[in-house]
């Protein structure tokens, strides 16, 4: 399958695209961007944070946060004091426990974990088949649309 951004995630050995979202704490959906598999984390998180303050409603409608919380895939002094210049954001590692073994459900994390099982109930999301990563960006919106607007009402 052909298309813009595919790449080969080495740790997962999953061939295609990652999707980075940005939620809120209800888990509605605020900003997302897809890149190729083999894309960092950090670099990713960069690439969301870059669209967001590039596009002007994006802007607006994430103008207001003040913290955000991420997994550990995300640490690090250099990606803090960027997104620091940038955004103004508090940029919150949520650690686990090195006493625990195995799957471990980690406090605010789950937020975003239940948003990408809420993608997965989307047949079209199941497989991409999507050519362009705006495509795929603009079906992850799609998606999530009947359930956000359930959840506001």
């Amino acid at each position: 399958m052909g298309g813009e951004a595919r790449g080969l995630d080495g740790g997962k050995w999953v061939k295609g695209r990652k999707r980075f979202i940005l939620v809120d704490t209800l888990g509605l959906l605020l900003a997302v961007k897809v890149v190729a598999a083999n894309t960092a984390e950090k670099t990713g998180a960069q690439a969301l944070l870059n669209k967001i303050w590039a596009t002007y409603w994006l802007k607006e409608l994430c103008g207001r946060i003040e913290l955000v919380w991420v997994d550990a895939g995300y640490q690090g002094d250099e990606l803090y004091d960027w997104v620091a210049r940038l955004t103004g954001w508090l940029w919150q590692v949520v650690k686990r426990s090195d006493d625990k073994k195995g799957f471990v459900l980690l406090p605010r994390r789950w937020v975003v974990e239940r948003s990408f099982a809420w993608l997965s109930f989307n047949r079209r999301l199941g497989k991409d088949y999507e050519k362009l990563t705006r495509n795929s960006e603009s079906a992850i919106y799609v998606s999530m649309l009947p359930m956000m607007l359930r959840r506001l009402n």
